[in-house]
């Protein structure tokens, strides 16, 4: 089921009317099998693989908690790992390993009679692996007490606001929050709650989906263009999937918010970030910091001698890359950032005596305005292979991009007024950050008179109905 549905507009308030009418003690019930609900729109089937290994990790945290000896603990984490690693290798990434091979095996001429798996991708499969195995994790390390009551275990790797595409939360923040749901109905939490629902779904159908249009054709055939037509095409993905993709975690914030639940922050502003270190700080922070948490510091961070410190950067945004898809053109877009990571440390004196010559360690808005840009270009650069079909389609793309051609062949791919009105979406998005503060610009709105506000959501709610495309568009991150 998408947020962005006909289906969901029926499904959400009759969810949250019944769950202010049942008692506290059966909130977890309601919630657990409306969240089974929602998953099984998509494919009833796979609710099975989603629940099997969460009971595994259910019991083996249990056991984990009774065993003292370490020895033990970590064989039960073994397996945790592999029952969920394992299902995420065969249904994500046992294909293109097995293809990859199957070329290799060619090139030498060899036979090879593996033949490949007819596995549909199930949604969110990533997402609540992560979840799931920070929770085990977590109880092996003795940072957080095992769950004893399996539903509502159950409702935490299921919770349906975040459940296909996060915030991937960590069971030490979300878990106690449904233990109890013991929360009366709060006309201001409702009202911030279906704020930043609202605003979320004017960044995904309004901003997101009109993006796409250009975006698709230009990457869709990629020999057809060039030059700004590629350029543009890039820099609309860039704002596409952070619309599409902050787009939908403002409605899981803000869905949450309703019933009393607060989760993580995922994203803060990241194309302000003035280097690549600060965008991954400002993007998906949910998955950066469990990166950060779950691979980064065990593998020893950067608190061994350099070579090895460089080596886990690099590792852990290899890793990351290939979390985000079973293809060459993520691996690669998560090797850059760890490049450019690792590059810009590596650098860092040569960068500051340099600008420190040129005088724009004295003229901070210049020099502000020069690192927000060149880490724009950059993030950019990745978005190219993020976003192309394959590696030989990303190779082309980045080709033709430098070839030049007038400037006037940017309108054969997109009109002066389409040009414009994108152009002007954008900058309302970015003025409203501009204007934000301590909080989403979009909650503010509650400290407005009444004649500033309710125009305000009048305007938006229009926006999202009139402006957004034919058909419902889904979000990007749930193919991961």
């Amino acid at each position: 089921m998408l947020f962005n549905s006909f289906e969901f507009l029926i499904f959400f308030p009759v969810i949250v009317a019944l769950y202010f009418a049942t008692s506290y003690k059966w909130r977890w019930l309601l919630l657990l099998i409306g969240s089974c609900y929602f998953y099984m729109c998509w494919r009833p089937e796979y609710i099975v693989l989603m629940m099997f290994p969460s009971f595994i990790d259910y019991f083996v945290a249990k056991k984990m908690s009774a065993t003292p000896e370490l020895a033990i603990r970590k064989k039960f984490l073994w397996v945790s790992l592999v029952t969920n690693l394992g299902l995420l290798f065969i249904f994500k990434y046992f294909n293109f390993f097995n293809e990859s091979l199957r070329a290799l095996f060619t090139q030498l001429n060899l036979a090879y009679a593996i033949p490949a798996a007819n596995l549909l991708l199930p949604v969110g499969i990533s997402f609540y692996t992560f979840q799931t195995l920070s929770y085990t994790i977590d109880v092996y390390r003795g940072a957080i007490a095992p769950e004893r009551h399996l539903g509502k275990f159950a409702l935490y790797v299921t919770f349906f606001p975040q459940l296909v595409a996060g915030p991937i939360e960590r069971s030490s923040h979300l878990l106690p929050q449904l233990q109890s749901l013991r929360y009366k109905f709060d006309y201001t939490r409702v009202v911030s709650g279906l704020q930043l629902m609202l605003w979320g779904s004017f960044k995904k159908v309004v901003i997101a989906d009109r993006l796409a249009v250009y975006v698709n054709l230009v990457y869709n055939n990629p020999g057809e263009y060039y030059g700004l037509q590629i350029v543009l095409a890039t820099a609309f993905f860039a704002f596409q999937i952070f619309c599409d993709f902050s787009g939908y975690s403002d409605i899981a914030i803000g869905a949450a918010k309703i019933f009393g639940v607060n989760l993580m922050k995922n994203f803060d502003k990241p194309y302000a970030a003035r280097s690549i270190s600060e965008f991954w700080k400002r993007w998906h922070i949910s998955l950066s910091t469990w990166f950060k948490d779950y691979v980064y510091i065990p593998l020893g961070g950067n608190r061994v001698i350099k070579w090895r410190w460089y080596y886990n950067l690099f590792l852990t945004f290899f890793i990351s890359g290939l979390w985000h898809g079973a293809n060459w053109t993520f691996i690669i877009w998560g090797a850059l950032h760890g490049f450019y990571l690792v590059f810009a440390i590596i650098t860092r004196p040569y960068r500051d005596a340099l600008l420190k010559r040129a005088g724009l360690d004295e003229r901070p808005f210049a020099l502000k305005t020069l690192q927000v840009i060149s880490t724009f270009v950059l993030v950019n650069l990745g978005w190219l292979f993020f976003r192309a079909n394959n590696l030989a389609d990303a190779m082309l793309l980045l080709k033709n991009m430098f070839t030049f051609v007038p400037a006037a062949s940017l309108f054969d791919l997109i009109t002066p007024g389409a040009l414009l009105g994108n152009l002007a979406l954008i900058m309302i998005l970015e003025a409203a950050h501009a204007l934000e503060k301590d909080r989403p610009f979009v909650l503010s709105l509650s400290d407005k008179p009444m004649f500033v506000r309710w125009p305000a959501y009048v305007a938006v709610t229009l926006a999202v109905l009139y402006l957004s495309t034919s058909a419902a568009q889904q979000f990007i991150y749930f193919q991961f």
